[in-house]
């Protein structure tokens, strides 16, 4: 069974590709059966995130052409655009990969911790839609134990910082005193109660919470005091904000350049700065055209992120080392289970054989032979029976020059080598 990993992130592809392979949440189950059911894939499972979309999988055969093609066909794009932006790992090197994205070590944000919620939520989604098996159960199991022991054992997630936060700091640099700026988050998800929480510290005292349902902004917006309302109605809130910050699941854009500029004709041109740190993307990029916004996405906060990878460089390392060891453990793991087929074929046939021999011996006590000759012919007949398929194996390995089928015959049967010494059985 082979393990692995194929997608595209922040380092691979920019937003505008990105958010062209992003997957509908609300058909991720659809998408986890299509995948199973289209290409040679046992077991999958999905994580679409703003940063990256990546498949995890476990098949009998991969088969990376067949995987990629599922993936340009559910997508809408052409194959020869999306090739050159993919990504793909195979055992050992899909663990690690696994490892590093949950413990937040390949994220934007080195460190952040949104990651790990994502993940589980993906796993989970995958685990409801019947294509989490054993072995990416237990992938996953020892990937989320890995990430818990980088979280606890290092300082990476000492003094977080995440998309969310990197945007408020954004913003920092354009408004010094964000006491009396009004603020506009667009969404009610995990970013956006970061958002609203890095901007209250911040000194933001005035918020509006816009999502697609209404009781999930009012329910985020208790918390900070906030004003809650529908996506329909953000274009008569739109002119009263100076910051502007959107990450919604949308597949198609909320925020378009015509509502703009209205708000800014109300705004008297007044400056607006707005972060989208959607993907698919939730502010038009047109908008980026007028004069009196300045609009980024998630692929513009880099300055910000790169003083953060310097200061958990150590921990990072540290980090690292934890993943390799969790690494090794599971590949140690999988290479025992993969020999229980074989362990078990051993016993099966070694079984076989003696009963085979163990019935012509009882046939021929129960005939009145001697009981002392019956059990030498058995053990006589056993052992070469028994060792006839070994033997037969060495003399070709001897006659093809294979002498290292002789020492692990010798590890095998704990038998001396040439200086007498019996290999430890652990």
């Amino acid at each position: 069974m082979s393990i692995w990993a194929l997608g595209i992130n922040h380092k691979t592809a920019p937003v505008s590709v990105r958010e062209q392979v992003a997957f509908d949440p609300a058909r991720m189950s659809d998408a986890l059966a299509d995948i199973c059911a289209s290409a040679p894939v046992s077991e999958a499972v999905i994580l679409s995130t703003c940063n990256r979309t990546e498949i995890y999988g476990s098949s009998k055969e991969f088969r990376q052409d067949d995987i990629l093609d599922w993936f340009a066909e559910h997508h809408s794009i052409e194959r020869d655009t999306l090739q050159p932006t993919l990504y793909c790992l195979e055992q050992e090197h899909a663990v690690q990969h696994t490892m590093r994205v949950a413990s937040g070590l390949d994220s934007l944000v080195l460190g952040e911790p949104q990651i790990l919620g994502q993940m589980k939520s993906a796993y989970s989604a995958a685990q409801e839609a019947g294509t989490v098996g054993s072995e990416l159960g237990r992938l996953f199991r020892q990937t989320f134990s890995i990430a818990k022991r980088v979280r606890t054992d290092t300082a990476i997630g000492e003094n977080p910082v995440s998309v969310a936060f990197a945007a408020v700091r954004m913003a920092q640099h354009i408004f010094a005193d964000m006491s009396n700026n009004k603020a506009l988050l667009i969404g009610a998800g995990e970013t956006i109660e970061l958002v609203a929480r890095h901007l209250t510290q911040a000194g933001v005292k005035q918020l509006i919470v816009a999502n697609r349902t209404l009781a999930r902004a009012q329910h985020l917006a208790e918390e900070f005091h906030a004003e809650a309302i529908l996506l329909e109605d953000i274009p008569q809130v739109l002119a009263e904000a100076d910051i502007v910050i959107a990450s919604t699941a949308s597949p198609l854009p909320i925020l378009g350049k015509g509502a703009v500029e209205k708000a800014l004709k109300k705004r008297r041109h007044e400056p607006m700065f707005m972060v989208d740190i959607a993907v698919p993307r939730d502010i038009e990029e047109e908008v980026a055209e007028l004069s009196d916004v300045y609009l980024y996405t998630v692929d513009d906060l880099r300055s910000i992120i790169e003083e953060n990878v310097r200061s958990r460089e150590d921990a990072a390392q540290q980090a690292e080392e934890l993943v390799l060891a969790g690494v090794e453990h599971f590949m140690r793991e999988l290479r025992v289970l993969d020999a229980v087929g074989t362990v078990t074929d051993v016993r099966t046939h070694v079984d076989a054989l003696r009963e085979e021999q163990l019935q012509k011996a009882l046939k021929q006590l129960e005939n009145g032979a001697d009981a002392e000759k019956v059990l030498r012919q058995f053990a006589h007949t056993y052992s070469n029976k028994l060792l006839h398929g070994p033997t037969v194996t060495l003399r070709r390995a001897a006659a093809e020059g294979r002498m290292e089928v002789f020492d692990w015959t010798r590890e095998l049967f704990q038998l001396p080598d040439a200086s007498g010494n019996t290999p430890d059985n652990d």
